[in-house]
């Protein structure tokens, strides 16, 4: 029993617990305006152990398939930061012991599907369908540039609609516009992630979003612009609902002019570690850490989108209180 738990802490450690909280969050967000329509709150919890699954599937998919090139093109490896598929490179696991996890994930997840599907209708294999396909050419698209676009998909219409669709039986514009709003804030995550990688993905040649726009101070700027469309997407739900409740994670602005001026110094270390950027971490041992710069923006992205989407829920609560009174 000891090693079966042993080995579930282990794999779960590699598929990237750090994007937990951002799929919890997501789900959460969709979650609680489906509970003020009335949906069914069992039935959007079977849904978070579905796309829970699916994620964590999809990250080490992403492994899967990074690694094989890895051992293919020595140019790539050596351009790749030193975590990426530690546990494969150090033999603490096989890439047949990867692929197996990752089918045992999918199958997990398809249980939790085939529930909804009975419960909730035909839509549901759709949604379900649509999500195997971006979990599985993933790294694929990602390889092309075309990674900003699966989880702007997958984190927008496809979970905040398919939550929305299994707990009321029904689609909704309304879900569709805060989907947006979040899945641009979400996807600045991976852009962060891809525009500190610039110059490693310009030597060997990867595609990304960032690399295609020529240069990293293009590719900088871009950053602005996903998150100045969230914000935008907020306040048109904000108007479209009249609940100005919404207009509350525009306070998250403050966040990303302080986060811009750090990517514009990367990779310089960063030595600003104050509780409200870097919540229940612990900022010695990163900084002690030989990829700090990195970690610490991006552990500050990901906050960022915390914020954004814990006063989305906010919003959505008060909406409600208040439409009551």
């Amino acid at each position: 029993m000891t090693k079966f738990l042993n080995n579930i802490n282990f794999w779960y450690k590699n598929a990237r617990p750090y994007s937990v909280p951002i799929t919890f969050l997501s789900w959460l967000c969709a979650y609680t305006y489906s509970l003020t329509q009335g949906g069914n709150f069992i039935y959007g919890l079977i849904a978070l152990v579905g796309i829970s699954l699916v994620h964590l599937s999809t990250n080490l998919a992403d492994d899967y398939f990074d690694y094989k090139r890895l051992t293919k093109d020595e140019k790539y490896l050596k351009s790749v930061k030193d975590i990426k598929c530690k546990y494969l490179k150090t033999g603490q696991a096989t890439i047949d012991d990867l692929r197996n996890v990752i089918i045992i994930l999918l199958f997990i997840s398809s249980i939790a599907g085939g529930i909804l599907f009975l419960t909730s209708g035909w839509y549901v294999f759709l949604f379900a369908v649509i999500a195997l396909i971006i979990a599985l050419s993933y790294s694929a698209l990602s390889s092309r540039g075309f990674g900003d676009v699966a989880v702007i998909l997958a984190y927008g219409p496809l979970m905040f609609e398919g939550v929305y669709y299994v707990m009321t039986s029904n689609l909704s514009l309304d879900i569709l516009i805060l989907s947006l709003g979040c899945a641009m804030i979400v996807n600045t995550i991976l852009y962060a992630h891809m525009l500190m990688d610039y110059d490693e993905d310009v030597i060997s040649g990867k595609t990304t979003l960032c690399t295609k726009l020529k240069t990293k101070n293009n590719a900088l700027n871009f950053l602005l612009l996903f998150y100045f469309t969230g914000y935008i997407i907020l306040t048109c739900m904000a108007v479209k609902t009249e609940n100005y409740f919404y207009l509350l994670p525009i306070i998250t602005a403050i966040f990303v002019n302080d986060l811009y001026k750090k990517m514009q110094t990367y990779p310089q270390k960063d030595i600003n570690i104050i509780f409200i950027k870097y919540p229940f971490i612990n900022a010695n041992s990163l900084l002690a850490n030989k990829n700090a710069p990195f970690l610490l923006r991006f552990i500050y992205t990901r906050n960022i989108a915390v914020y954004y989407m814990l006063l989305v829920c906010l919003a959505i609560i008060c909406g409600l209180v208040c439409k009551q009174m």
